[in-house]
């Protein structure tokens, strides 16, 4: 028996002396958003009060509003699906986190567009876009006095090492870490590439591995697992071509918000690298970061639903 199937039977022995605290266990271990929603939860809180962020209290109170109100709305045309909010909190968090407007309406008709995205835009079973970049891009298309603000977490180390360290905790949770770096990778190899034929100093390289904004598409956003390719030979490709478009749309055309139009125009992609190299379809609640560790019944034992896993142990 490894170490984690020996922690987990462990925490799962001690959980069913106190069956009352199991479910809430269970929740918090088994799915991975519950870990973005507290970092991004704290990236919020840390830019808002050391980095002051330019936007309003009611700003986010109406993101939110908005965002659940249309999650719940949603749920009257599909209601086979699963009723949760935390995707819908977490692409209010993310708006929050990204887009600023000099008015009151522009956040929650993004955060409506957004949520509404998931039901409109869908091919086999599965929401094109990532929520929040589709309300990124319909705000600052179609809304006036809205913009994207990169610049707003500056080039601190300790910055980007905070969004490393809980972009990492969400990343390894929902085991799609491999696009991340795949994508950090391609896209600094092409600005090192591009520093060297330049013949400029290495610390421009360093000023853009340390930028808060790249680390934060990088681990919070192009690793989002119901938008991105199935299989990881897939998830490698689409990070190459992640990475090509927002250089090409920086370095050669000279716009601003590269990174959420690339991942937005590389979106329709992700169904061709799910045809190329087919792949069982993430699901919150079977996935859970790879493990289901405890049953949502108080009184049920302690199931681990990666069949490899089990057969493992029972070897052992």
């Amino acid at each position: 028996m490894d170490e984690y199937g020996a922690a987990a039977d462990s925490i799962g022995s001690k959980l069913q002396r106190w069956p009352n605290f199991a479910l809430p266990a269970a929740l918090f271990v088994a799915d991975p958003r519950l870990f973005q929603i507290f970092s991004l939860g704290i990236l919020l809180a840390a830019g808002a009060y050391f980095r002051d962020f330019s936007i309003r209290p009611a700003q986010v109170v109406l993101t939110f509003a908005a965002g659940l109100l249309m999650q719940t709305a949603c749920w009257r045309f599909s209601p086979s699906k699963s009723r949760s909010l935390r995707s819908a909190i977490i692409t209010s968090l993310s708006l929050s986190l990204l887009l600023r407007a000099d008015n009151l309406f522009a956040h929650p008709i993004a955060a409506a567009a957004a949520i509404s995205s998931k039901s409109i835009f869908r091919f086999r079973e599965k929401h094109l876009f990532n929520p929040a970049t589709f309300g990124i891009i319909f705000a600052i298309t179609f809304l006036p006095g809205t913009w994207v603000s990169p610049g707003q977490w500056g080039q601190d180390f300790a910055i980007g090492g905070w969004v490393v360290m809980l972009g990492m905790l969400v990343t390894q949770r929902a085991r799609r870490g491999d696009i991340s770096w795949t994508f950090l990778a391609f896209y600094l190899a092409a600005l090192a590439l591009r520093v060297q034929y330049l013949g400029q100093r290495w610390a421009v390289w360093t000023h853009q591995l340390e930028s808060g904004a790249l680390l934060l598409f990088a681990f919070f956003m192009i690793s989002d697992p119901m938008t991105g390719p199935n299989d990881r030979r897939g998830r490698i490709a689409h990070a190459g071509l992640v990475a090509a478009i927002a250089y090409a749309w920086q370095v050669r055309l000279y716009h601003t918000n590269g990174l959420i139009w690339a991942l937005f125009i590389a979106a329709p992609c992700v169904p061709l690298w799910d045809a190329v190299w087919p792949a069982r379809k993430f699901e919150w609640t079977q996935n859970g970061g790879g493990h289901e560790l405890f049953s949502a019944h108080p009184d049920s034992r302690f199931v681990d639903v990666d069949h490899r896993r089990a057969a493992a142990r029972r070897a052992a």
